[in-house]
């Protein structure tokens, strides 16, 4: 099964979604966004699977300190503009698997999913 973790490494939540991958024993590509950047078309595939609304973080730092002009009237387009100029606003981590795809980490929807 190959495994794409598309997220930023010093994320705690990417830290305990990697940490518990190691456990299962589950090997993986890491995409580190802050290095290699967010792919605008595979940004808009996962949008049309789980919504810009769970992919936008809007409870990190990064977002709350945009300035109001930009998160006032969010839509899809707007959202990936947002997204791709400002990669850690995008949810973390982001799992691609075969048949899946994972937007966050929960340990028992990754475990159902990746196991």
């Amino acid at each position: 099964m190959t495994i794409h973790v598309f997220g930023i490494p010093n994320c705690d939540t990417v830290k305990k979604a990697r940490t518990w991958l190691d456990g299962q024993g589950l090997e993986y590509r890491f995409h580190d966004y802050k290095k290699e950047g967010a792919d605008p078309a595979r940004l808009r595939s996962w949008m049309e699977a789980k919504g810009w609304e769970v992919l936008l973080n809007r409870r990190g730092t990064t977002f709350r300190q945009l300035p109001e002009g930009q998160k006032a009237g969010l839509d899809a387009e707007k959202a990936v503009a947002i997204m791709l100029e400002h990669n850690s606003t995008i949810k973390r981590p982001v799992v691609e698997y075969p048949g899946g795809l994972l937007v966050g980490f929960d340990a028992r929807e990754w475990g159902a999913a990746l196991s």
